[in-house]
């Protein structure tokens, strides 16, 4: 029996249609929902050429067709907190207040244009598109690496990890000025984007930090401090994907109190 011609020829007319390269992204708000297609971001009003003098992802200049990132969170203030997912599981959380700058250190929805596809991250590796979180001026802010998330699917507002996630919490005694705590922040701006601790986190990408042992457990004198400041330093291998934390991205104090907060929680596991 034969099928009929007609359902397949409307199926392969609506494919022919459909733009080579288009992609979309959703953002979930807690009041409002939109996805966007790419056609719709490069198009839009306050789209612009943005130029990264130092882009994170490419380790060089680059010039981007990119739309104000605080442009498509209406509703959104410097209080609420969001979470950018990309498509390997990478889960940067965001306070919303840099994002919502105009000054200084500002966000930017990079947004790729496929009849202009942009380079290759490495051999065998996709573009940092179709959507990815760029900064112009980020030393302004002290941006780190972990806020520039690339292949971007997903924007959504989310409680703040501490309410998310009560596994990765200080001891509740320290006060909110204790080093301590002050390294749960950083925890949180620089490492939980890829990482887990106590099994708590959304991350999927690198191995859990407490779990069953805390790194400050098993790398002795400053070679841990070593390993964060250039991971390739210590352990090279093609496939890794942890950037160096420099000093201008995690001052030498910075990285003391992340350490701290390693250390406390070495003492805080939870099964």
């Amino acid at each position: 029996m034969g099928f009929p011609l007609k359902p397949i020829i409307v199926l392969v007319a609506l494919i022919l249609a459909l733009p080579a390269g288009a992609a979309q992204l959703t953002i979930e708000l807690d009041h409002t929902q939109k996805t966007w297609q790419t056609a719709e971001l490069l198009k839009h009003s306050s789209a612009q050429t943005v130029h990264i003098a130092k882009d994170v992802s490419y380790k060089r200049e680059m010039r981007y067709r990119a739309v104000p990132l605080a442009e498509l969170l209406p509703g959104i203030t410097a209080q609420n907190h969001l979470q950018a997912v990309a498509l390997d599981g990478f889960a940067a959380e965001l306070a919303a207040a840099p994002l919502l700058q105009k000054n200084g250190a500002r966000a930017w929805l990079a947004v790729e244009d496929p009849a202009h596809p942009w380079p290759l991250l490495g051999n065998g590796q996709h573009s940092a598109g179709p959507f990815y979180l760029v900064w112009t001026d980020p030393q302004a802010g002290h941006i780190s690496p972990e806020q520039w998330p690339f292949q971007l699917s997903t924007i959504k507002q989310l409680k703040t990890v501490a309410e998310r996630f009560p596994a990765l919490l200080p001891d509740p005694t320290l006060a909110a000025d204790d080093p301590v705590n002050l390294g749960f922040a950083l925890f949180q701006k620089n490492c939980l984007a890829c990482h887990r601790l106590n099994g708590a986190g959304d991350a999927q990408m690198g191995p859990d930090l407490n779990i069953p042992y805390s790194p400050t457990e098993y790398f002795g004198g400053d070679f841990l401090k070593r390993y964060i400041r250039d991971p390739q330093s210590l352990r090279h291998w093609p496939q890794a994907k942890m950037p160096a934390f420099t000093t201008s991205v995690l001052p030498d104090a910075d990285l003391e109190r992340l350490l701290g907060y390693l250390k406390h929680m070495a003492g805080r596991k939870q099964p």
